[in-house]
């Protein structure tokens, strides 16, 4: 899943690159590539004021997800051979594999099978291990989340693979200037069916997501296997589908805020940063539930252990700056927190206080066999025709 930042201007404290102490090479480093604005830089000078030792960090932010997802890749690229390497042969490689170049490493939990099964990361611990002290501050959903197999499975009796530190969801953004005139507002998914908004909806350009929300319409998962056994579910997706005037993940605020679209499903990291902007704009969270991201910690695969690293995992752990993370990046927290509503903006507060009951109901996007994937891929492509 690619979400995509939008007007990163708004965004507050973001972090651009952070560098703190000095020394030789001999100096203990903690070194992390983050996706841009999931940690304040604050929370980095905190963590640094903290520490006992002297350290050198070195927090560098990256854009997309995509794009950390695809450094791990290239870390763990073998040089190709003269022949093979084209026009590729002025990229320098280094001798054997490429030495990863962080101790930690952003990741979506959409991405984390495949980084498993391309042996890109490797466990941040045992599942009975004690490295994470903070471990056991976490809900058993976070903790069965990032638990798993050798092939990226979910598996209790697995390993620990990424740590959680903040997490959203997909949400329905509208304009509540044109909505008013209709004399309603979004509540879940079913209105995104209303022959009042036809041609006015912009979905996700995303198989997993369009076709989950409306088997969560339906009363199934968003993470069921034989969709082709789902009664009624093509006949909702063409009904759907001529409600929609665009597909897009990456720019489905813009025709939202000049008018042309009244509703959009989005993702709360792309959403959530605007709607103080843009008071037009509200969003919800359908009361049927949703899906849910989380951004990880992973590990690269071939790094030594540095202990370091287990302290900010441990750091972001704690209530404090859970609740800080939290506030700042306008995101919720795996940890439980005392946020109360006088922390949160009005606009934001519906979004960023998560409801128990919808949370219950809401699912992460599980990793599914390669014949369900096509099934998921295959409908959608019929759909949009």
């Amino acid at each position: 899943m690619d979400r995509r930042s939008f007007l990163l201007g708004t965004s507050t404290l973001a972090l651009s690159q952070v560098l703190f102490g000095c020394g030789g090479n001999n100096q203990t480093q903690l070194k992390v590539k983050l996706l841009k604005g999931s940690i304040p830089g604050q929370i980095v000078n905190q963590f640094h004021k903290g520490l006992q030792q002297q350290v050198q960090l070195k927090f560098a932010p990256v854009e997309q997800i995509q794009d950390l997802f695809q450094q791990l890749q290239n870390w763990q690229q073998k040089p190709k051979s003269t022949d093979e390497q084209g026009w590729s042969r002025f990229i320098p490689f280094r001798q054997g594999q490429q030495t990863a170049d962080a101790d930690l490493v952003t990741l979506g939990d959409y991405w984390l099978k495949a980084a498993i099964e391309q042996k890109l990361i490797q466990p941040l611990q045992e599942v009975q291990g004690n490295q994470l002290k903070q471990w056991s501050a976490l809900d058993e959903r976070w903790k069965k989340l990032v638990t798993r197999n050798d092939q990226g499975n979910l598996d209790t009796q697995g390993k620990v693979w990424g740590a959680p530190y903040r997490w959203g969801s997909t949400v329905i953004v509208y304009n509540r200037d044109k909505l008013r005139k209709l004399g309603w507002m979004p509540k879940d998914w079913s209105d995104l069916w209303r022959d009042e908004v036809q041609q006015r909806i912009s979905l996700l350009n995303q198989p997993r997501e369009v076709i989950g929300l409306v088997l969560k319409k339906l009363g199934k998962s968003y993470n069921t296997e034989n969709i082709d056994q789902v009664p009624d579910l093509e006949k909702e997706l063409q009904t759907l589908n001529r409600q929609v005037k665009l597909y897009s993940s990456n720019n489905y605020l813009e025709p939202l805020i000049m008018g042309d679209t009244w509703l959009a499903v989005g993702w709360s990291s792309d959403v959530l940063p605007v709607l103080g902007a843009y008071p037009q704009l509200g969003a919800v969270i359908p009361q049927s539930g949703t899906a849910i991201w989380a951004d990880l910690w992973v590990r690269p695969a071939g790094i030594p252990r540095v202990t370091l690293s287990d302290q900010w995992i441990d750091f972001c752990w704690q209530p404090s700056t859970a609740k800080q993370i939290s506030v700042l990046t306008k995101s919720n927290s795996p940890i439980s927190t005392n946020i109360v509503a006088s922390d949160i903006p009005k606009p934001l507060l519906s979004l960023l206080q998560s409801d128990r009951e919808v949370f219950d109901k809401s699912e992460f996007l599980l990793p599914l066999p390669p014949s369900a994937i096509k099934q998921y891929e295959s409908l959608f492509a019929k759909i949009k025709v």
